[in-house]
């Protein structure tokens, strides 16, 4: 007569077949058209840089499953992800021997001591920036002009140092323009900015290229859209009422929206499902803190850029959001405390 067996459960209750690998995966389709935008911009030291970067990832997780007797994790593409973020954010004639060793670190000290993909506490390719960015000062702040005449058959002598040498710059080298406005307050052309049209990191120029690639991971719900719109938002409306105080000292606010690495911060790493909260309300306090910080470093810090630093401190605030900002359970009233 019950040709069919109910099965009763706890939740959380799976609606889609959507796996970590499926997920990573369309993560990576969405970061290829600024993968290759890099290249068109920076030439062949970017797409050293980014392959570099990835390839040190990938090996640097498989070494450390074997070394642990754990069978090798880079099916997911979580390191693929890693290594092409962290090359994302370097200077495209950054040195290959430093990438590898930020490779290294993403891997192992901001994913494998916390325990692998899901367990980590921060996102492994800002660990790995930021171990460079303390390590190799001069060379990770020393850029270069993008779209420059024979970028797709030559390659800086800064990219091909020899391991543990001080890197030698050739050609010509530019600041990008927060730096150019937080030491000679001089503003890019906002079309510029938006389009990549300008220096910066192999991945931080092309503003639309990100956003397009946000739009679709959240059409496929496969990204928080909340948080980016919360760090934007919050970042666009500090931005504008500073900037209508004194608008010769404080930038506009498109300004600051398309400069630097806010948009492929905000996009790509805030929005790592490990990292950051997991309550609605609690995603957009994450934003608009990291939001609140990025300004506040690029407007009265000593760097120029504070993105790095505003998302790693939002990923330590995360447990703490969790804990504070809670659902209530469906049935049961709010209590005073």
């Amino acid at each position: 007569m019950f040709s069919k067996t109910l099965h009763i459960s706890t939740s959380p209750h799976i609606r889609q077949g959507m796996s970590t690998d499926m997920i990573m995966r369309n993560v990576v389709y969405a970061m290829l058209p600024l993968v290759v935008f890099s290249v068109v911009s920076f030439g062949l030291n970017a797409l050293l840089v980014i392959i570099t970067a990835v390839a040190s990832s990938v090996l640097t997780e498989h070494a450390l499953c074997r070394w642990s007797g754990k069978s090798s994790t880079v099916s997911d593409w979580s390191a693929v992800i890693t290594g092409i973020l962290l090359g994302l954010t370097l200077p495209p004639i950054f040195p290959l021997w430093m990438t590898f060793l930020g490779g290294v670190v993403s891997i192992a000290i901001g994913k494998f001591v916390f325990g692998g993909l899901g367990s980590n506490a921060f996102n492994p390719a800002l660990v790995g920036r930021a171990f460079l960015q303390a390590a190799f000062p001069v060379a990770i702040t020393t850029w270069h002009p993008s779209f420059l005449e024979g970028r797709f058959y030559s390659i800086s002598k800064s990219v091909a140092a020899f391991p543990f040498s001080t890197p030698v710059v050739d050609g010509i080298s530019g600041a990008t323009p927060l730096s150019a406005f937080k030491f000679d307050k001089v503003t890019a052309d906002t079309a510029d900015l938006a389009f990549g049209f300008i220096s910066g990191s192999t991945g931080e120029t092309s503003a639309v290229l990100i956003i397009l690639g946000g739009i679709y991971l959240a059409v496929r719900k496969m990204m928080n859209w909340r948080i980016p719109v919360a760090i934007l938002t919050t970042v666009f409306v500090l931005s504008w009422i500073l900037h209508i105080i004194d608008n010769q000292v404080y930038p506009s606010p498109e300004f600051m929206l398309f400069s630097g690495g806010l948009m492929l911060g905000a996009v790509f790493m805030a929005t790592d499902m490990v990292g950051s909260p997991i309550t609605p309300r609690g995603v957009v306090v994450y934003g608009v803190f990291i939001g609140l910080i990025v300004v506040v470093i690029r407007i009265w810090g000593g760097l120029p850029e504070g993105v790095m630093y505003a998302i790693l401190l939002g990923n330590a605030l995360t447990p703490h959001i969790d804990n504070l900002i809670r659902p209530r359970v469906y049935g049961t009233k709010k209590t005073k405390s």
